[in-house]
């Protein structure tokens, strides 16, 4: 009997996985060059030139003050990969290890995590920017710290599920029958097991990570002048939609296509890491 095929020669096959994949790539690939280069430095202001068309020297053309779009939309990619990285790493570090521990423990502290978790949704991303601007002011942190706050209980949620699952399984009694202990059974049992749940949703709230921050800087809670944002360019480009409908149809399309690519990437992992859905291909 023909076992599973490997992982690559499926995902090759799979449209969505590589569709995904080539746009998260493009993504990765300009936020990297934009670090050692951009066709102008984002800070140069040139009147004269404003809102000019595309061109040789302008490829995307120019905005209000006479920035070259294309330099802006490289350098802004920085901000959007930063924070989904963040912000799901903390996720990652504070959700998943609280989720494991309420599979885990049951009873007072299965509860007492769920609860916190429910206090925590009534906050989200955008509610906690506030508050922390009203404290701290607006920046690049606050949006970090706002959606990583608010990426804690969904993998919380979602850990502790998955997690409940695998401790059903019958290999999971034979390890309690062996005399493993409950940390033991998790490390070695528990996570492996859920750790393609957790792939997958990580690539879904690192698109809503991204969709998020470019919200909070449409609103002026997120990044500030002059670090360029995609969500800032689309707040900033209000004013001239009949002059230059051009300055909101670029970091538009920049998020459209970001997220598009991660939600992609997400749905292509989910079907390649699923054991049946592997089974069929």
């Amino acid at each position: 009997m023909q076992g599973p095929e490997p992982f690559m020669r499926r995902a090759w096959r799979h449209p969505s996985f590589v569709l995904g994949g080539v746009l998260v790539l493009l993504l990765v690939v300009c936020a990297g060059l934009s670090f050692f280069w951009s066709p102008y430095p984002v800070g140069d202001i040139d009147i004269p030139n404003k809102l000019a068309l595309p061109s040789a020297a302008h490829w995307m053309g120019t905005d209000s003050l006479g920035r070259d779009i294309g330099s802006l939309l490289l350098v802004g990619s920085q901000n959007s990969l930063l924070v989904g990285f963040i912000a799901v790493g903390m996720g990652l570090g504070v959700g998943v290890p609280l989720g494991l521990l309420a599979a885990a423990r049951r009873g007072w502290v299965d509860e007492v995590i769920m609860r916190a978790s429910d206090f925590t949704f009534a906050f989200p991303a955008l509610l906690s920017a506030i508050m922390l601007t009203a404290i701290h002011g607006p920046g690049l942190v606050v949006s970090i710290v706002a959606i990583g706050i608010f990426n804690i209980p969904v993998f919380a949620r979602i850990t502790r599920a998955a997690a409940q699952a695998v401790w059903s399984r019958d290999y999971t009694a034979a390890a309690r029958a062996a005399g493993k202990g409950p940390l033991a059974i998790t490390w070695h049992h528990v996570f492996p097991n859920i750790a393609s749940v957790l792939i997958v949703q990580a690539t879904i709230q690192f698109a809503i990570a991204i969709l998020a921050e470019a919200a909070l800087s449409y609103l002026g809670l997120g990044t500030q002048p002059p670090q360029p944002s995609w969500g800032r360019m689309l707040n900033e480009a209000q004013s001239q939609m009949f002059q230059a409908p051009l300055l909101a149809v670029y970091p538009g399309v920049a998020i459209a296509l970001a997220v598009l690519g991660l939600n992609l990437l997400g749905d292509g992992l989910r079907d390649l890491l699923d054991p049946k859905l592997a089974r069929q291909r």
